[in-house]
């Protein structure tokens, strides 16, 4: 679980806070709009009006205390250039920013955002679950709740067979690929993992995630 600062409670910031919430982790929202903040408050802790381009008022959020901030702001581009600069001098962590257009990302990542992401319902729960996991660096989502994780191979799992980890039954988990430094979709149970390697494991996340709370 990780505390979590998202700034910007409209369309987009809605999907990516209701994705937080249900993966379990502290959310706090803070929109200047109180209309959009009613909408959310039935799935956050905390939620909070204000004008995130006030230095007095971001000074007062310990923005420091937080893994990830999410700068969801979609209608005034300023406003979130300003967020992201002020996040930045106040020592954010990790700041990653919501653009509209390749020019608005040049200018939030040289202002200080780690990452740019466009507004879409799937780029939304991506977002969610690619910033706040340490060990998975990209998925894609299918349907049913299943999608396809991109993580290294875990230290308990180095020099493993993976039939012998019986990585489908304890987990609920199947391995499509290990990528070393190129795919090799030929997997079988005698196949062997080494931690550092990259596979392709096609599940559901919280059967990801069990892997990793060992």
């Amino acid at each position: 679980m990780k505390n979590i600062l998202v700034i910007g409670a409209g369309r987009f910031g809605r999907y990516t806070i209701r994705k937080l919430h249900d993966m379990g982790h502290q959310v706090l929202v803070i929109d200047r709009n109180e209309s959009r903040i009613n909408k959310i408050l039935s799935i956050v802790r905390d939620a909070r009006i204000g004008d995130s381009t006030d230095p007095e008022f971001m000074g007062t959020l310990g923005v420091r205390d937080y893994d990830l901030c999410i700068v969801a702001i979609g209608d005034d581009f300023l406003a979130s250039l300003e967020t992201v600069f002020l996040l930045n001098e106040l020592g954010a962590a990790r700041v990653i920013a919501r653009a509209t257009s390749g020019s608005q990302e040049k200018f939030l990542l040289r202002n200080g955002a780690e990452a740019v992401v466009y507004p879409e319902r799937q780029l939304g729960s991506w977002t969610a679950i690619r910033y706040s996991s340490d060990n998975i660096s990209n998925y894609i989502e299918l349907s049913d709740g299943y999608s396809i994780f991109e993580m290294e191979v875990p230290m308990e799992w180095d020099q493993k067979k993976i039939g012998e980890i019986n990585i489908r039954r304890r987990y609920n988990l199947n391995i499509l690929g290990i990528k070393d430094p190129r795919m090799n979709m030929n997997i079988t149970n005698d196949t062997v993992l080494h931690h550092g390697q990259s596979m392709l494991v096609l599940g559901r996340y919280e059967n990801v995630q069990k892997i990793f709370s060992l």
